[in-house]
């Protein structure tokens, strides 16, 4: 049985947009939503697209910011971003965004994904292995999801695939690895460049495959 909320509700569009979670668009949207004014399949028509993301995290970014110090810490995120962004650029990526230690970025199709996260893992080998390199070098963890998300918040791609990739990307994936849901998968499974093994197991919510370039 449904009781009244005694509280206030902040349901200005305007002003939630202020704390840049969505859009003031996307706020009206979902509230007018709330109200049976706008239906959730005029809402999925107005923002559902079919992307790649690919999430790319950096190893060791909280044990380093402990036992080398905080600025060290950003000197790392600053090298993986320094040559991570043009690689991602270079490769179409319609969008990116950084976070603390985080790197998400959006593509039109997969195999643009998967291309860009093996050079990335290249080139940071290369960088590591160069006189640029810090004293603690950094290496790179990738997620890449692809299919259906809705084009709102700040990585325009909100959904089961980013919540995959991201899963895989920042949690699961060791240094060095790319990690693909299983859409993603689907989507590459015929390319006979890539090798691709079945990682699942009972600790996690779902399926998921390691691509290994086999170039």
């Amino acid at each position: 049985m449904s009781q009244h909320f005694p509280y206030e509700l902040l349901e200005d569009a305007e002003e939630l947009s202020g704390y840049r979670g969505w859009s003031e668009d996307v706020y009206r949207d979902f509230l007018a939503m709330r109200r049976g004014k706008m239906s959730a399949d005029q809402f999925s028509d107005k923002y559902r697209y079919r992307r790649a993301i690919l999430s790319v995290d950096m190893t060791g970014f909280t044990s380093s910011a402990i036992h080398i110090g905080e600025l060290a810490a950003f000197y790392r995120i600053l090298d993986a971003q320094t040559v991570c962004i043009p690689i991602l650029k270079s490769f179409g990526a319609e969008l990116i965004r950084c976070f603390a230690d985080d790197v998400v970025a959006i593509f039109e199709a997969p195999d643009a994904a998967v291309d860009a996260a093996f050079e990335i893992h290249r080139r940071i080998d290369h960088f590591n292995n160069s006189d640029l390199a810090s004293d603690h070098p950094t290496h790179c963890c990738i997620g890449i999801g692809y299919g259906e998300v809705f084009a709102i918040g700040p990585n325009l791609a909100q959904g089961d695939e980013m919540n995959r990739s991201s899963k895989l990307g920042e949690d699961i994936a060791r240094a060095k690895e790319t990690l693909l849901t299983e859409r993603a998968f689907e989507s590459l499974k015929q390319r006979t460049d890539i090798h691709f093994e079945l990682q699942a197991s009972d600790d996690q919510l779902f399926p998921f495959y390691r691509a290994v370039s086999s170039v």
